[in-house]
């Protein structure tokens, strides 16, 4: 126990604090590195010129309210699979580990959703230097939200969302189980988009990342899907 908290030996603990930092900053650097190889160049838009004719609804960002119980879940996912069909859409799983949004904004990012833990790291960042622009939508204590976010295997909600989308200048475009509305698009704040994220998300319960039928990339096999 004191080891851990750094009680018994504080050059080490120093020493390990002091690599962290090295080791947070050479991942920051990887990751500006990567989004600049197309952060100036428009997408291309192939999903968005296929569903042009759905309307999108205005997007509010929210956290989890309820997660469904398992009768209106499988209804829920069983409308997706319907509406990926339709769409010519297949999607590419996400682990169901509490980290599937920032997986699936990582593997359309970076196509390694193993960059989880950084696009988890930035959004947080995101939410406590811009706090004005989200803390009116979050029902709780914002430091508590903030700090609650910041573990890995927090479910990440419609605010993370936004903050992303405010982040990486990316147009969301999630395509739901919702019977109502069956598309969102979540835009950055004050800014035109350089980029298009698409993720299916069956409601409150998964994210996954979204490709056209037939385009899915070849990824490692992961162990742990959402399937049903």
């Amino acid at each position: 126990m004191n080891e851990y908290y750094g009680y018994g030996n504080t050059s080490a603990s120093s020493s390990s604090s002091l690599n962290s930092s090295s080791h947070d900053t050479e991942d920051d650097h990887t990751i500006a590195a990567m989004l600049a190889e197309d952060e100036k160049s428009r997408y291309d838009g192939k999903l968005g010129k296929r569903l042009s004719h759905l309307d999108s609804i205005p997007h509010t960002p929210r956290v989890i309210s309820a997660i469904p119980d398992p009768n209106d879940a499988t209804l829920d996912h069983n409308t997706l699979a319907q509406r990926m069909t339709t769409y010519g859409l297949a999607e590419m799983q996400m682990e169901g580990d509490g980290n599937c949004q920032f997986r699936a904004l990582a593997d359309q990012l970076f196509q390694n959703s193993d960059h989880h833990k950084y696009v988890r790291k930035h959004v947080v960042k995101q939410l406590k230097r811009h706090r004005h622009l989200y803390e009116s939508y979050v029902p709780m204590k914002y430091r508590s939200y903030v700090k609650k976010m910041k573990r890995l295997g927090e479910w990440g909600d419609h605010v993370t969302l936004q903050a992303a989308a405010d982040l990486f200048e990316a147009k969301i475009c999630l395509v739901t189980s919702f019977r109502d509305n069956s598309y969102i698009e979540i835009l950055p704040k004050d800014r035109s988009p350089v980029r298009e994220l698409w993720l299916s998300f069956w409601s409150e319960v998964h994210y996954n990342s979204l490709y056209q039928a037939g385009e899915v990339p070849t990824r490692k096999h992961r162990k742990k899907h959402w399937l049903f």
